[in-house]
């Protein structure tokens, strides 16, 4: 009788990951007896995510994040279910781990996170780097194009955010001989609105039924990947911001800049709350060189990525380096 319940326990048991960039990253939440809830982070490690990552169909386990980092925020009448899990790393699902359901001290600031990777089911193949390319997905094992038929700019946003690199710049209706795919010609018809996580999320034609050729075969270019860092400082979190753009790092001007924008920062790099520093603490660091590469930012706080902020175009500003951001997190 405790065998059959535990397997009914089970089928009825669910995980998701919430507040990520993507299906593959967030809070982890489960749901037990039809009520979703959180996961207490007390000997949480990389084996229990690598569970998660398997049980949502994602790729490797690559980090133990904090869910506190994650927004929306947990809401408050919403309970923390389990907690102690331990898991070898072999469970199909979460909840064959084992774990206590009584759960106590263990507020929503401990909240467990995962981080997986996104499984490849997309690629620009042929380009220079791996931002640049032929849109090629993979069906059935096997890799084929994209007929540009029903293509647009918002679908080349949703690969360019699917492969983790930086926003759309480029759609070409249209390969030459040189840089044609081969074989199989997989979806056509592909209609997005540029807010899906994925290009297989998108509306589109039978997989393999279209009457395409390789001259129809869909180019995408993306920027390079976005990345930040904090320098000048004794550890990570603190010191003068500088961004990555076409593969040179450079400041951020401090026009418009505040306490919203701290706050993106220290997310991004993992790195607890904003500390508020002064204008004095924030020249400690001194002046940055090189390009000035972003001004005028304003986030609403919700970003993952100070990218996702709106801000005037790269390069493009009023500043010298005696403007430059800095910041300064908790580290936690």
């Amino acid at each position: 009788m405790t065998l059959l319940f535990s397997l009914i326990f089970e089928s009825l048991s669910r995980v998701r990951l919430v507040g990520g960039p993507h299906r593959c990253e967030g809070r982890v939440e489960v749901e037990l007896r039809g009520h979703w809830g959180t996961v207490c982070d007390d000997g949480w490690d990389i084996q229990d995510v690598a569970v998660v990552c398997r049980e949502l169909g994602c790729g490797a386990a690559n980090g133990t994040p904090s869910g506190f980092v994650y927004e929306p925020s947990t809401e408050k009448e919403q309970k923390t279910l389990i907690q102690e899990v331990n898991c070898n790393g072999i469970e199909d699902t979460l909840l064959q781990c084992k774990h206590s359901e009584d759960v106590f001290d263990c507020g929503h600031d401990e909240d467990a996170a995962a981080l997986c990777e996104i499984p490849e089911s997309v690629r620009l193949a042929g380009g220079l780097g791996r931002c640049k390319g032929r849109v090629e997905v993979k069906h059935q094992g096997k890799w084929g194009t994209v007929c540009n038929a029903g293509w647009s700019l918002s679908a080349a946003k949703v690969v360019c955010r699917q492969l983790g690199c930086g926003k759309a710049i480029l759609t070409q209706r249209f390969c030459n001989k040189a840089t044609q795919g081969q074989g199989t010609i997989w979806l056509s018809q592909v209609s997005c609105s540029g807010q899906e996580v994925s290009l297989q999320d998108c509306p589109s034609g039978n997989w393999g039924k279209n009457n395409c050729t390789h001259e129809e075969d869909t180019w995408v270019e993306c920027e390079d990947p976005f990345d930040l860092r904090l320098v000048g400082g004794d550890i990570g979190c603190s010191g003068r911001l500088e961004v990555l753009h076409r593969g040179v790092w450079g400041s951020v001007c401090d026009d418009g800049w505040g306490e919203t924008e701290d706050r993106v920062v220290c997310k991004q790099l993992g790195c607890g709350e904003s500390l508020s520093p002064s204008v004095k603490a924030r020249r400690s660091f001194g002046p940055g060189v090189g390009p000035i590469w972003l001004d005028d930012v304003h986030c609403s706080g919700k970003e993952q990525s100070l990218e996702q902020c709106q801000h005037r175009f790269w390069g493009y500003h009023n500043c010298d380096h005696k403007e430059d951001v800095a910041v300064i997190c908790s580290e936690q």
